[in-house]
């Protein structure tokens, strides 16, 4: 049972209003690669079982850093971002329950942080760059909305996406790309 949904409205309620909170099926993170000619940084899904379908998610730069970092098991000298956001959940005695990438609307994608809490289940909307973070540093398990793989899941093949065994050549192409960064890149 839920309790409260805690929401910024402008952004709309958690899952979104296409998410019937229905049927979640569990996926696994093929890796973040980098978008060809576009240099965009790619996070890829992949169900786990069944069709194996994917989920290609273009993120922004600094998510697919702090999404690296966590694959590569990187520990900044001070928390980040995503670590402060484990640690307060801890400091408030709250667990990361599941992340659940639940729709896409005008070409933007959402999901929902499944926070357990004293006082029950928490929904919280969140981007689904910043989900697979929180849920990478906190061993919590990836969902997506069955309408949503039904909506924009691509089979392996269709997808062009070589996902068996591209797991380590996806992490080599984006250590090459954070080695070759420059803080240029970043001004406008």
């Amino acid at each position: 049972m839920c309790g409260l949904v805690l929401f910024n409205p402008r952004y709309g309620s958690p899952g979104g209003a296409g998410y019937d909170r229905g049927v979640d099926i569990a996926l696994e993170l093929v890796g973040v690669r980098i978008d060809v000619p576009d240099n965009t940084p790619l996070l890829v899904l992949r169900e786990q079982a069944g069709r194996q379908r994917v989920l290609p998610i273009m993120i922004g730069l600094a998510e697919a850093t702090a999404i690296h970092f966590a694959i590569e098991g990187v520990v900044a000298p001070r928390p980040m971002t995503h670590d402060l956001f484990i640690d307060v959940l801890q400091a408030l005695h709250a667990t990361l329950e599941r992340v659940v990438v639940t729709e896409i609307r005008d070409h933007t994608y959402f999901a929902t942080l499944h926070l357990s809490t004293a006082d029950g289940v928490r929904l919280v909307s969140s981007r689904p760059s910043d989900a697979i973070a929180l849920a990478l540093r906190s061993g919590s398990p990836i969902f997506a909305s069955e309408a949503l793989l039904d909506e924009v899941g691509q089979d392996p093949a269709a997808a062009e996406l070589d996902v068996e065994g591209e797991e380590e050549s996806i992490l080599d192409e984006f250590r090459d790309f954070i080695e070759n960064i420059n803080p240029d890149d970043f001004s406008s």
